[in-house]
C-alpha cells in the first residue's frame, strides 16, 4: 500500500506482491486518519516500528506500507474502484 496526500487527499494505491505491477483499486481519503485505518485493517502496524513508520510517512505526506490481506481483501483490491 502506497500513500500521498494529493491536492485531492490522500491517495491510497496497491501494489502486487512483486512491487511491480499496480493492482487496480485506488482510494482516496480526506482525513489521515483513515490511511492509518486502512493499513491497521490490512495487517500492517502490528509492531510498534511499522506503525511509527506509517505515521512518520503522513507527516512527510507520502509514505508506504506491507499489508498482510486476507484473500476477500485482496479480492476487493483486485476490483477497478467504482468512481
Amino acid at each position: 500500500m502506497h500513500f500521498m496526500l494529493m491536492p485531492e487527499g490522500w491517495c491510497i494505491t496497491f501494489l502486487e506482491e512483486d512491487l511491480k505491477t499496480p493492482l487496480p483499486r485506488k482510494i482516496i481519503f480526506q482525513d489521515s486518519i483513515k490511511v492509518i485505518e486502512m493499513a491497521l485493517r490490512g495487517g500492517a502496524g502490528k509492531v510498534l516500528a511499522d506503525r511509527q513508520a506509517i505515521e512518520h510517512g503522513i507527516s512527510l505526506g507520502r509514505g508506504s506500507a506491507w499489508l498482510n490481506l486476507t484473500t476477500e481483501q485482496y479480492g476487493k483490491l483486485k476490483r477497478p474502484s467504482s468512481n
